[in-house]
């Protein structure tokens, strides 16, 4: 390697140490949130059916809306403001949330939050795929990934202690402000440091993307809709005895603490091994569903941990295999189109499984499991056509 190519590469991993910074504050605010959502709505009167549809349209809203983001960000090539905008919505609606008086204000400022997650999220992948072209997309993603879960570790403690001192879930919210500022400071720092984004496209955008993109999109909707949601699991445990209050949010952030070490950990095998990596991953994440519902105390702790691995197998391997087959000019639409019909595959997942909960938790638990199935069998098989199109 010369010393230029050495250069780069140093160059784009201080670049995504930058954005994990940046990240990781964001996710202390959401991941602290969103650690005590389902026992938030609990205690304003919601039933595990609304659980189930607020989780689910707060990510379709995150997801689906990054379609229409993602486009804008590549007609615009404004990634950098796009993304600090979606970072300052943080600042008002999650410390909103410690004033919601009822179950439906908190369900408006779930999504709103979500909302800006969606703005921000297509236009910092973009930046941050042009950094990991240089170091290995899954090694790059999964850096980001175990930064984020850092915050993600930090966010629910904090709550978890708020929490305990208070014996109630508003006033946690309140101090989660603290870090939604930090992530918007953070972001405004990583564009002085880094004006250049090297990811420009034409003037004109060919929004064509190729077929075994959308193959593959696929592939991740039905993990989606198989992927059951932290607040469900969490709604499980409170209503059924099997840990204290105080226990949820320090269970998420042991979870967050498992997703970073092992985002990293899969985004190295993806980087070897391709999609095998992640059809790895979902064999373990689909026994969160038989420990976390069929399962009694010592069975909560095996479901989070499985849980947790799945998912970091997802931070690290699902962007990655994106970034492989669409060019640079492309991604900001490919990482929109992808997320929106995970988004929805995601809503239709969790309002099932909120539904098949108040009826059969055997019934839940065969429909993740049968979905996760089958997306481990197509990404298994999608394996060759995603070589030759990288190619």
């Amino acid at each position: 390697m010369t010393p230029v190519d050495d250069g780069g590469r140093k160059a784009a991993i201080r670049f995504i140490i930058c954005l994990g910074v940046v990240s990781m504050f964001a996710d202390m605010t959401y991941e602290g949130a969103h650690s005590v959502i389902g026992p938030l709505l609990s205690d304003l009167g919601s039933s595990a059916t609304q659980v189930g549809l607020i989780a689910g349209i707060g990510e379709m809203f995150a997801a689906s809306l990054r379609f229409f983001s993602g486009r804008l960000a590549d007609k615009t090539r404004a990634y950098w403001t796009i993304a600090i905008f979606g970072y300052a919505i943080n600042i008002v609606v999650v410390p909103a949330l410690a004033f919601a008086g009822n179950w439906k204000a908190a369900a408006l400022l779930i999504i709103a939050e979500r909302t800006g997650k969606a703005l921000r999220g297509p236009a910092r992948d973009v930046l941050l795929s042009g950094a990991t072209n240089k170091v290995g997309h899954g090694f790059g993603f999964g850096v980001h990934a175990a930064f984020d879960q850092a915050g993600a570790v930090m966010g629910p403690l904090f709550v978890a202690y708020a929490v305990a001192k208070t014996n109630h879930f508003g006033p946690a919210f309140l101090w989660l402000g603290v870090p939604a500022v930090g992530a918007f400071a953070a972001m405004m720092i990583a564009r002085a440091i880094n004006p250049e984004t090297d990811v420009k496209p034409p003037k004109k955008v060919d929004q064509t993307l190729p077929p075994v993109f959308w193959t593959y999109v696929a592939a991740a909707g039905l993990l989606a809709c198989g992927f059951v949601d932290f607040p469900l699991l969490a709604f499980h445990f409170q209503k059924t005895g099997l840990v204290g209050k105080e226990t949820i949010p320090l269970l998420y952030a042991a979870a967050m603490g498992v997703n970073g070490i092992t985002a990293v950990i899969f985004g190295k095998l993806f980087d070897r091994f391709g999609v095998y990596a992640l059809a790895a991953g979902i064999l373990v994440s689909l026994l969160a569903l038989p420990l976390g519902f069929l399962g009694g105390h010592a069975a909560v702790f095996a479901s989070v941990g499985c849980w947790a691995t799945g998912l970091g197998a997802q931070d690290a391997s699902l962007r990655s295999g994106i970034a492989q087959v669409v060019s640079m000019n492309k991604r900001g639409g490919a990482f929109g189109a992808f997320n929106g019909v995970y988004g929805v595959a995601w809503f239709v997942g969790s309002a099932v499984m909120g539904l098949l909960y108040d009826h059969s938790l055997i019934a839940l638990v065969a429909f993740g499991i049968a979905a996760q199935l089958v997306a481990a069998g197509m990404f298994v098989w999608l394996k060759r056509p995603l070589a030759e199109a990288a190619g």
